[in-house]
């Protein structure tokens, strides 16, 4: 090749083709063709290449998984329309980890890294009106605090909603069932919705004891006092059970001034570290609720 580039962005893999393939371009057959090309020049030619490929409404690659096949490295980069920070996310890496994110704020020169999202998505958190509680996600190795916010209304319909943003739908589900059958809160007749402040997307069990606390307090109309944040997965009988990284989550709400740090039982016995914030072991949902007055 004439130049000797150390970037080439192709935007998009879809609407190139191959005039040696009768497909229509950003069929199959044209983005298998065309990505093996690029990938064979590219890394004969050591040139640093970016592929970027339509997506679906749910933001999924559009088409089969064959391009995600064929590349090193998937990165999604996620945000809501009204939202102005993004999120970058790695779900493929053959020389790397996956669980890893990065947080960029959009602004006129650009997007700019935010080097400290958990400040930055718990700004707005002044006043505790019953409904919110703060919970801490590991992105890879990364500890990011979010808000809970949860509201629980009497149905006007025969059958209650439930809705969650930036979680799972059916986690949400089996926890009110939990809470439901182990801790008798009336929640049949209720609709039930959940929402993740900042429009970020989090699927991990730890979040599961912050939102059972979140929904009961939404219901009894009691605010959980502000400064404490839950760390924990619950089980189907309600237990409390144990998480990773519990260390990395217990200083990261340090760090941001919060008091009390409720977690598992079983964490706790395994602590190292001194800390200087208040840690609160529970066994069970119960316990739990008993200690924030909820039950």
């Amino acid at each position: 090749m004439s130049t000797k580039p150390k970037l080439v962005i192709i935007d998009s893999i879809q609407t190139m083709f191959s005039s040696d393939l009768t497909a229509t371009a950003g069929s199959v057959s044209q983005v298998r063709e065309i990505t093996g090309r690029v990938m064979k020049c590219c890394k004969q030619n050591d040139i640093t290449t970016i592929i970027i490929g339509h997506v679906t409404k749910d933001g999924n690659i559009a088409g089969p998984r064959v391009l995600e096949h064929m590349v090193d490295t998937v990165l999604y980069l996620e945000g809501e329309r009204y939202f102005s920070y993004r999120v970058l996310r790695g779900v493929k890496n053959r020389f790397g980890s996956t669980n890893e994110i990065g947080m960029f704020e959009m602004k006129n020169e650009g997007m700019i890294e935010v080097d400290n999202p958990s400040s930055v998505l718990l700004e707005d958190r002044e006043e505790i009106p019953a409904g919110s509680i703060v919970v801490a996600s590991m992105e890879g190795t990364r500890p990011i605090l979010v808000e809970l916010q949860a509201l629980t209304t009497m149905s006007v319909f025969g059958i209650p909603r439930r809705t969650a943003n930036g979680i799972d739908y059916n986690r949400l589900t089996l926890l009110i069932a939990v809470l439901e059958k182990r801790a008798g809160l009336p929640l049949g007749s209720q609709d039930v919705y959940l929402n993740i402040v900042g429009g970020i997307k989090i699927n991990e069990p730890a979040l599961d004891l912050g939102i059972v606390l979140v929904a009961c307090s939404s219901y009894k109309n009691l605010p959980i006092p502000k400064g404490t944040i839950a760390i924990g997965e619950v089980g189907l009988t309600g237990e409390v059970r144990t998480v990773n990284m519990i260390e990395k989550r217990i200083k990261e709400a340090e760090k941001l001034g919060f008091k009390t740090c409720i977690i598992p039982e079983s964490n706790k016995k395994l602590l190292k570290d001194k800390f200087n914030l208040d840690i609160i072991g529970v066994k069970n949902v119960i316990d739990a609720m008993k200690y924030l007055k909820l039950k």
